[in-house]
């Protein structure tokens, strides 16, 4: 049996001198000293022994034993550097090679415009202000002389929630927040996105951006208004810029007015993007309806204003000749990136 002992450690020793890997190695611990090991199988028969073998031999069996492990714990150790070392020369960095140019992030259009658009008119002493894009029916419409048989309120054309929650279809509730919370004079503009029942084409959204602006005081004209946009155009589209105003309805204003620019690819004498005309369409405005200053508890005899509201995206488009509205939303950045 002592001679078993010694053939073992011999095999122990030898297997794993050839040992290269932490799992070969463990295999080799099992086959020696597992439930079913080698070593444990001759322990486990020394009980025919004499006492006398059997204390010679148990000796002889720890010692064995003992060596195993350390011989075990300096393999496993070994491996465990190797499979160290060779993860590093795997993941050695080459610090001369040139390294990894990271594009930078670029505003998107509909930002950069809506900046541009606030900017114009924070220069002339606007404040921004801005309310929930989910509304009251109330604000939404009520508020704003749009009244129940309004075709705006049809299920066809806005986002219902509840019977008096929805998805605002337009910036213009913010004025009526804004009537509630402020006391003129009220100089104020709201951009901000909206919603409506549309199926996306070209030239359609459901979900889009306006900027809304509101201003309310003593003695405040119509000519006020005409100055106001015919400067803010100037200012966004160069000084060239001629501006007309056509009669419109408007329920929240009265008179109402939508507002043309001549056309800043061709300068008014008529190309593809103004279809000949030589003048684009870009807004609506009007004097703010007694109605809706009433809802702000103001004197209709004292005070008058005026609103007005635009789409960023009709604007965007016009300025960067993109004809497709869903290319805004399309995150494809070999578009996005042509911004910067």
């Amino acid at each position: 049996m002592q001679d078993q002992l010694n053939k073992i450690l011999k095999e122990a020793k030898a297997q794993l001198e050839e040992a290269r890997t932490h799992a070969q190695t463990d295999e080799i611990r099992v086959r020696f000293l597992g439930k079913k090991g080698e070593l444990t199988a001759i322990l486990r028969g020394m009980g025919k022994l004499s006492p006398e073998e059997r204390r010679t031999t148990g000796q002889m069996a720890n010692q064995v034993r003992a060596q195993i492990e350390e011989m075990l714990a300096e393999k496993f150790e070994a491996v465990k550097a190797a499979a160290k070392e060779a993860q590093f020369r795997k993941e050695k960095i080459d610090v001369t090679e040139p390294g990894r140019l990271e594009g930078l992030g670029v505003r998107h259009p509909i930002t950069i415009t809506m900046n541009e658009i606030s900017r114009v008119f924070q220069n002339m002493g606007y404040s921004i202000v801005e309310g929930p894009e989910v509304e009251t029916v109330f604000n939404n419409f009520d508020a704003l002389n749009a009244g129940p048989d309004h075709p705006a309120r049809d299920m066809t054309d806005t986002f219902y929630i509840t019977e008096d929650v929805l998805l605002r279809t337009q910036t213009s509730p913010v004025q009526v927040r804004t009537l509630l919370s402020q006391k003129p004079p009220i100089k104020v503009i709201s951009p901000g996105r909206v919603f409506r029942c549309d199926t996306p084409d070209a030239t359609h959204s459901p979900m889009f951006h306006q900027v809304e602006g509101l201003l309310v005081d003593e003695g405040v004209t119509m000519a006020d208004l005409k100055g106001t946009l015919d400067s803010f155009a100037k200012q966004l589209f160069g000084t060239s810029t001629r501006t007309k105003f056509r009669p419109h309805h408007f329920p929240f204003t009265e008179p109402s007015a939508e507002m043309d620019v001549s056309c800043f690819k061709c300068g008014g004498k008529g190309c593809r993007v103004c279809k000949g005309s030589g003048w684009i369409e870009i807004l609506g405005c009007g004097m703010v309806h007694p109605n809706v200053l009433k809802v702000g508890g103001l004197d209709t005899e004292k005070y008058t204003g005026f609103a007005f509201g635009l789409g960023v995206e009709r604007v965007a488009m016009l300025k960067y000749g993109v004809d497709d509205i869903r290319l805004f939303y399309e995150n494809d950045m070999r578009f996005i990136n042509q911004f910067k």
